[in-house]
Formats: structure tokens, sequence, C-alpha cells
């Protein structure tokens, strides 16, 4: 005999018999949990990271911010990680930060490198290559033979995963170039730049599971190539040039994630890099 989860009408995504009680995007004390209550749910997703900025030719998208999810003790504390912040100074981008309730965890996304390599998603302790580590939910990393975190995409297309990886940027600076996309996942990775004197596009943000990764606009000379931003797990990446969430109309500057998502990278000439999404924390009893 066989059963189907959906035959009940009742299934839902949401933790069953609780209901979403408190939503945290910025750290904060927490003291209206009710009396009686001493265990909640959490969902807690860590700040994504920035891209990276690079003289000539484009940088790396950012990681997306970690997810981790389980039941802890109450706590008087939240604490949200922010996105790392893009800079126009040619350097690595910076982490996201790490979200905390009680004990359940999500460490940031890693910036996009001081190169054309992008940001590892969040908790993964090598930020290029294809190793990772052991994901907070033992999601597999796809297309490779690890379980865990996406790495960064060095040289490609942005892992996926749980937490995907950025894309990585082009070190070409004359001709036709295209950058490389941001990876798919709960959570998405921030697409590459293209720098470059003829026709530079950057990588698109990464799609993740519920919201649409930013578009990618390219063109002719060296204000275009910018990367967009990665998907969130609560709201859409931004497209290139939208370094900061709002649309400055340079699109050489990378586009920011979403809530967790990766940054988009940087393109030459020192456009901004996209900054990573805040995280956010989700409180279920």
């Amino acid at each position: 005999m066989s059963a189907s989860i959906y035959s009940n009408s009742q299934f839902t995504d949401t933790p069953y018999g609780l209901k979403l009680q408190r939503t945290y995007t910025t750290s904060s004390s927490v003291t209206d949990i009710p009396a009686g209550i001493n265990r909640v749910y959490a969902i807690v997703i860590g700040g994504g990271g920035a891209g990276s900025t690079q003289t000539t030719g484009g940088g790396g998208g950012g990681g997306a911010g970690g997810y981790s999810a389980g039941w802890t003790y109450i706590s008087n504390s939240v604490t949200v990680g922010t996105g790392g912040t893009g800079t126009s100074t040619a350097a690595a981008g910076a982490n996201g930060g790490s979200s905390i309730y009680g004990m359940v965890f999500a460490g940031g996304g890693s910036g996009g490198q001081n190169s054309t390599s992008s940001g590892a998603g969040g908790g993964a302790t090598t930020p290029t290559g294809t190793n990772s580590t052991i994901s907070y939910t033992g999601a597999p990393l796809a297309g490779s033979n690890s379980v865990g975190y996406a790495a960064g995409g060095a040289s490609g297309v942005g892992s996926s995963g749980v937490s995907a990886s950025g894309g990585g940027g082009s070190a070409t600076a004359t001709g036709t170039v295209t950058a490389f996309a941001g990876g798919r996942g709960l959570i998405g990775g921030g697409g590459g730049a293209a720098g470059t004197a003829g026709t530079g596009t950057g990588g698109a943000g990464g799609t993740g599971d519920f919201y649409a990764g930013g578009a990618a606009t390219g063109g002719t000379g060296i204000t275009f190539g910018g990367g967009g931003g990665g998907a969130g797990y609560t709201s859409a990446g931004f497209p290139n040039g939208s370094p900061a969430g709002t649309a400055t109309g340079v699109l050489n500057n990378g586009g920011q994630g979403g809530s967790g998502g990766g940054g988009g990278g940087a393109a030459s000439t020192l456009g901004t890099a996209g900054s990573g999404g805040n995280g956010v924390v989700y409180l279920y009893f």
C-alpha cells in the first residue's frame, strides 16, 4: 500500500501545528515570548556576501547566506546578519554576517575574492574551488560528489545548493565578454562581472526557490558589465546598476542581493560592487 503526503489537505511547508509569530530583519532584544513557552522553532538566514571590485576586468559575485532551521530554547536576543557592503575599491568583497537565535545559527556568505573568483555560499570554509562543508540541512551540492553548501564558482557558473555561490567574473578587458551567472538554490549567489572596452554583459543573479535573481543588462563600453544580485529567501535580487538596492543607472555596478542573496560583481573602472542582502530570522510557536 502506498501513501502520499499530498492526500493530507493540511499539508504545509511551515512547521506542523505552529504559526509564524515573530519576524526579525535586524538584531534586537526578544522580550515578548509568552510565559510558558520554553521552546520555539526557528528558521535562520545569514547575510549574503558582497561582490568584488576590480581595476580592470570584472569581479566575482558574492555567496548566499546560510540557512538553518530547528527547535531551540528561547533566548532574550536575536542576531540578524547584515549583508556585506559593496565598495568601489579594488578588493575582495565583504563577507555577510551570521544570524543566531538560541542554538540555531547560519553563517554569512563569503564575499567575491580579490580576483575574478566568486564567494562561497554560507557555511563553506573554502571560498573557491569545489570543496564544501556539511550543510545544516545535509542537502547535497549539485554537480559534485561532496555534500554541503556550495563552494565558490571560481572560474564558471556559481555552484548550486541550499545557499549557492556567486558566479565568476571575467579578466578579459577587450572584445565581447559575458560573465558567469550566480548559483541557483534556496538562496541565490550574485552574478560575476564582465569589464571590457568591447561589449560586456555581467552574469545574472542566481535564481532562488521562491524569487528571481537580478538581471544583468549589457552594452558596449566600460560603463556596462556589472553582475545581478542573487535571489533572497524573501525577496528578489536587484539588477546591475543597483549596488545598494537603489538604481543608479551606472551599469558597471553590481546589483544588491535579496534577503540573504549574494551581491553582484563590479566591472572595470572601479564600479561599485553589489551588497549582499541582509538575513532574517523567523520564530514559530
